[in-house]
């Protein structure tokens, strides 16, 4: 299944100081995906690429970590 976010399992050990992550959780950008660039992509208004970080909207990567809670309080 495709997903932009990715996990593994860090090695715990026992003589770890503090309460071990058993799992880590990392995004990779939409861009990893894309082999070239297609032409005729759609694009943001100037505007809102400066907001996006990138002219094209299939490049863009909006960032959330999965433990922020949302509005609702439950996880995204």
């Amino acid at each position: 299944m495709f997903t932009l976010y990715k996990s593994y399992c860090p090695v715990v050990s026992p003589f770890d100081p503090c309460k071990p992550i058993l799992e880590k959780i990392y995004s990779t950008p939409p861009n990893l995906y894309i082999g070239f660039q297609p032409p005729n992509l759609p694009q943001f208004t100037p505007l809102e690429a400066l907001k996006a970080g990138t002219l094209w909207k299939p490049f863009y990567d909006p960032y959330f970590n999965p433990f922020e809670k949302t509005k609702g309080g439950l996880p995204r």
